[in-house]
């Protein structure tokens, strides 16, 4: 077991007192100052003794402590603090995350994402980035994410928004604002992530985590910030801005997958050229096998996921894809989508699942990607409409949204 030092416990202590402090002057219906700061002082000791190894490097940090940050907030915002002070709403734990909202994005920005920092920067491991590298194939991964979230951007008139940052109102000059910030943002994703990023499963699971990350980082505090308006982290505006969320996941999600191709073609390229390093089975009998595997996976995922469609009315929407109405046909396609996912997450996590219980937290994950893809950008563009990222929406695609976690397990 390792032991942490004077020197990495006594940081993680100032930085959480620092954040508790800014916690209670940002986030409204806080616990008193000396409260915060004591309880921030903990949390920060706690951080580095549970999650400082993991750690090893500022990216893996920033991603912990802002996972950290949110675990916080479930336990203490909204769920100790109402206990103590007038019991737990009539609504229960929902009712109380909806008005402690703002403590949320605070215990992220404020507390979990300098914990992970310094926690990182005391990481005992040390990559050695090939800087060119991360730095060209980030920025072709953000340019790449940029044009999916650019999409949804054009079709709603926000590159005006974008441009307000120079003080500016021209469409233009927001569209190569948006695409310059795009590629920034996918080098820093390399020069992070590059270690954690070596398999397309992993490395899109850490880029719709990334994106995320800078939704609350960007899209709701920077960008208000930077364009000269009151930041506002009201449940009731965050609300409206549900779909830039999924904007910058699917962003995420476009630039960690693009990362991990171009990545994989770099080293076959410059790195691995070499016959000495070669695999003695072929690449493509281990596609073959992925793919296999995750068809017969996908069919019994699939099985599951129907019935809830079934139960939601859902089917006949899904047989309008082949311009159908019939629920049976609905099924089949059904089928036949879940299928193509199954060999897709056969093909992305096949080196990501070594277990049972690994493969059940990648599969319910890459079900919830799927969910945002899926239902709500592809779907209504297959079916001729336009992208509707707004929470009715989602509230709408909800029931899917349990029956892409179940596929998404039990693939």
């Amino acid at each position: 077991m390792r032991l942490f030092s004077p020197t990495e416990l006594v940081p993680g202590i100032v930085v959480g007192s620092l954040g508790g402090a800014v916690v209670a002057w940002t986030a409204p219906a806080s616990p008193p100052l000396l409260v915060n700061i004591l309880l921030g002082a903990i949390a920060g000791l706690l951080f580095i003794l549970l999650c400082g190894k993991r750690a090893t490097h500022i990216g893996a940090g920033l991603l912990w402590g802002s996972g950290y940050a949110f675990l916080l907030w479930l336990a203490i915002p909204t769920g100790l603090q109402p206990l103590f002070q007038q019991g737990m709403s009539p609504m229960g734990m929902l009712d109380e995350a909806r008005a402690h909202f703002p403590a949320l994005i605070a215990y992220i920005l404020f507390l979990g994402l300098p914990l992970g920092l310094i926690a990182g920067i005391w990481g005992r491991e040390r990559l050695q980035v090939n800087l060119w590298r991360v730095l060209i194939v980030g920025g072709i991964a953000g340019l790449v994410g940029g044009w999916f979230f650019g999409a949804w951007l054009a079709q709603n008139n926000s590159f005006v928004l974008i441009a307000g940052i120079v003080k500016s109102n021209s469409q233009i000059t927001g569209t190569i604002l948006h695409y310059a910030i795009a590629i920034v943002i996918g080098m820093s994703f390399g020069l992070l992530f590059q270690r954690d990023v070596y398999r397309a499963g992993s490395s899109l699971s850490w880029g719709v985590a990334y994106g995320i990350l800078w939704w609350f980082l960007g899209s709701i505090t920077l960008l208000p910030l930077l364009t000269g308006q009151r930041v506002d982290w009201s449940i009731t505006h965050i609300s409206l801005q549900f779909g830039t969320l999924v904007g910058h996941i699917v962003y995420g999600a476009a630039l960690g997958l693009t990362y991990a191709l171009l990545d994989r073609l770099w080293r076959g390229l410059f790195i691995e050229s070499d016959p000495i390093k070669r695999m003695a089975e072929g690449p493509g009998v281990r596609t073959f096998f992925s793919l296999g595997w995750g068809i017969v996976a996908s069919i019994v995922g699939g099985l599951l996921f129907s019935i809830v469609m079934a139960a939601a009315g859902i089917l006949p929407r899904v047989a309008a894809l082949i311009g159908g109405s019939s629920p049976v046909l609905g099924f089949f396609v059904h089928l036949v989508i879940s299928s193509l996912i199954g060999m897709s997450y056969g093909l992305l996590f096949k080196y990501e699942a070594p277990d049972r219980g690994s493969s059940i937290a990648w599969g319910m994950l890459y079900g919830l990607i799927w969910w945002f893809i899926g239902p709500l950008t592809l779907m209504p563009i297959l079916l001729g409409g336009t992208v509707t990222w707004t929470i009715r929406a989602a509230n709408l695609a909800l029931p899917s949204l349990l029956g892409h976690l179940i596929y998404g397990a039990a693939t």
